[in-house]
C-alpha cells in the first residue's frame, strides 16, 4: 500500500516572499473550499496540516477513480529539497549552457575520477543547512545556484515553497495552472511519490 504525495514547488519563491505566497495560496484553497483553514493531525512528517474542504474536488481530475482524498496538506516554507520518495534523478540541465549530465552512477566519469553526482549531493546539503548553494557546471565551468538547476524528470525539485497534497487523487493540470497563478505566475514543479 503506502502513502502517496503530490507536491507543487514554487521554484521562484525567494527567501523575503515564501512566507507570504505561503499564506497567500492557503487562503485562496480555503476560499476555493479545497482545504479547511483550521489545521489537525492529517499529514506525515508534519505536527499539523489543512484537512480537506467540502469542494476538494475543485482540486482533482474529473476522472480520476481514486476516490476521496483522506489526509490533508502540509506546507513547506524554508529551503527544501522536494523529492519523490524513492528514486534519485536521472539527469539534469545547465540553465547557462543547457547541457544536460547523466547523474547516474554508471554515467561519463569526470576527470576528477567520480561522477557527476556527489557535486549536486553536496550542494543539496549545503542548500538545506544555509539555503543557498552552487554548482560548478562541468560542461560550461560556470557556477550556478542549486536551484536554477533543471531537473529533467519529475524526482526532484529545489525550493523555498511546497504544498505537499497527502493521499489525494490526482491533481488537475487546470487546478495547477490557477494555483500558479495565485502564486504570482511563478514556475512551479510537479512532483508525485509514495513512500
Amino acid at each position: 500500500m503506502g502513502d502517496y504525495f503530490q507536491t507543487i514547488v514554487d521554484l521562484d519563491a525567494d527567501e523575503a516572499g515564501a512566507a507570504e505566497l505561503a499564506e497567500r495560496a492557503v487562503a485562496w484553497l480555503v476560499s476555493e473550499g479545497i482545504v479547511l483553514a483550521d489545521r489537525e493531525v492529517c499529514v506525515l512528517g508534519q505536527p499539523l496540516g489543512h484537512p480537506p474542504g467540502p469542494h476538494w474536488s475543485r482540486a482533482v481530475a474529473d476522472d480520476d477513480p481514486d476516490g476521496e482524498p483522506f489526509d490533508g496538506l502540509a506546507v513547506h516554507t524554508g529551503p527544501t529539497v522536494f523529492d519523490s520518495g524513492q528514486d534519485e534523478p536521472e539527469a539534469v540541465t545547465c540553465p547557462r549552457c543547457r547541457t544536460t549530465k547523466d547523474l547516474s552512477d554508471e554515467g561519463e566519469e569526470e576527470d576528477e575520477g567520480e561522477g557527476v553526482w556527489p557535486r549536486f549531493s553536496e550542494a543539496i546539503t549545503d542548500w538545506q543547512d544555509t539555503g543557498h548553494a552552487d554548482v560548478t557546471c562541468p560542461a560550461c565551468a560556470r557556477d550556478v545556484p542549486l536551484s536554477e538547476w533543471l531537473w529533467t524528470d519529475d524526482r526532484l525539485a529545489v525550493g523555498r515553497l511546497g504544498l505537499e497534497f497527502w493521499n489525494w487523487p490526482e491533481l488537475s493540470d487546470d487546478f495547477r495552472a490557477r494555483l500558479a497563478a495565485v502564486l504570482d505566475g511563478h514556475r512551479t514543479a510537479y512532483l508525485w511519490g509514495k513512500l
